[in-house]
């Protein structure tokens, strides 16, 4: 390679977004051109549309565990948790009572900020006297504190959200316990998960069985961005967002995205059929990252125990390393990454990830993400480490 030529990209950044599957282009392709029709309508175009549409919602049914009735197509998984929340906390307003949601401290802001709007003057829109908010802690580890769990749920408690495994960190919660003690001291409440970082790894129809609401997005598992579901079981109902047209039982109103729900089902079947060889290769593959830049870089951590996290996560703290400095000379080796953290009114804030972990702030600034799929080689690992090892060397001198 000369010096003018770009380095090959090695993509370690799958859980930002995946890769679009070859079977999932050529399963979308006849609805981006030929098959045009909108499944809201009655003439036969409408009705080859519908049809697809409906076949797509039994194979994502099938997926999850749950009823075809049960599914909800949106937007992704932004949407889902919020229709989860919002549309949840709505359905069991009362008026002038004070109703309560849970949630763990290191769910995706889709969670959070939902939740936390409710509290802090939502309330008024909800139709309720209140809401209250407990984010329950966890562990150095990032699992979630299940004593403190049972501790702040009660009878007034109506929604409880646990992720099923973490954005940043990857760690795996224990969503059947989790259920267990929901069921037992808060039994009316309604329990989700947000269940988009876990889709490629775990059987979701096993793990999330025992879940009210459980929410998926197409890109996190090799499906197109700006499609996702949301299952809420029956019979648990919630108010929509979004109003209008009907669609989807009347709970989530717009014309239905043919292409990208044909595209989400053909993501999830196939992601369900070679779940297990891809558990197996792709753990490998984060085990010889990580095992070669701990080697090859000093006073590098891991941030969580590989055996609780996800196959394709691989969350490190480089010490003395600026997380934003190493990015950059990361991208210009070619190698795609994610920071820890995320930028606010052009302020660099810690990861609430990691300071829920009780990492310390400057530790949290020198967080990498690197996350796996189902495109990763062992040449994009190899170039991440010598790419990696050099960028750090670097910076530290």
């Amino acid at each position: 390679m000369t010096s003018t030529e770009a380095p090959p990209v090695a993509y370690l950044d799958h859980a930002a977004t995946s890769p679009v599957r070859p079977e999932v282009i050529e399963a979308m392709a006849p609805f981006a051109a030929e098959r045009f029709g909108n499944a809201s309508g009655s003439h036969r175009m409408a009705r080859d549309a519908r049809v697809a549409v409906e076949e797509a919602r039994e194979r994502v049914a099938h997926v999850l565990g749950a009823d075809p009735t049960e599914i909800v197509f949106t937007s992704g998984g932004t949407e889902s948790d919020n229709l989860a929340v919002l549309g949840t906390l709505a359905d069991r307003a009362r008026s002038g009572e004070t109703i309560g949601a849970v949630c763990s401290a290191i769910e995706h802001a889709a969670v959070l900020e939902p939740m936390r709007a409710a509290a802090c003057g939502a309330a008024a829109v909800l139709g309720v006297g209140a809401v209250t908010l407990d984010e329950v802690g966890v562990s150095p580890d990032g699992v979630i504190d299940l004593d403190r769990l049972a501790e702040v749920l009660g009878t007034q408690t109506v929604l409880v959200s646990v992720m099923t495994a973490n954005n940043e960190v990857g760690t795996i919660q224990p969503i059947q316990s989790v259920a267990d003690v929901v069921r037992r001291y808060a039994p009316v409440a309604a329990l989700h998960t947000d269940a988009v970082q876990a889709a490629p790894y775990v059987d979701l129809a096993a793990l999330t069985g025992a879940c009210d609401l459980v929410s998926v997005s197409a890109h996190k598992l090799g499906g197109p961005k700006g499609v996702g579901a949301l299952v809420v079981r029956a019979p648990n109902q919630l108010l929509p967002l979004l109003r209008g047209g009907g669609q989807e039982h009347e709970r989530r109103s717009g014309t239905h995205d043919v292409a990208g729900i044909v595209g989400l089902a053909a993501a999830l079947r196939v992601a369900n059929a070679t779940r297990a060889a891809e558990v197996s290769r792709v753990g490998a593959l984060r085990d010889r990252l990580a095992d070669a830049l701990r080697c090859a870089v000093p006073n590098t951590v891991e941030t969580a125990s590989r055996s609780a996290v996800l196959p394709g996560h691989s969350h490190l703290r480089f010490a003395a390393v600026e997380q934003e400095e190493l990015l950059v000379l990361l991208d210009r080796g070619g190698v795609c990454a994610s920071a820890g953290s995320a930028c606010a009114s052009g302020a660099i804030e810690p990861s609430h990830v990691l300071v829920a972990m009780g990492v310390s702030p400057d530790d949290a600034g020198s967080a990498i993400r690197f996350s796996l799929g189902h495109t990763s080689t062992e040449a994009e690992v190899d170039q991440a480490v010598d790419v990696v090892a050099n960028a750090v060397a670097r910076l530290r001198r």
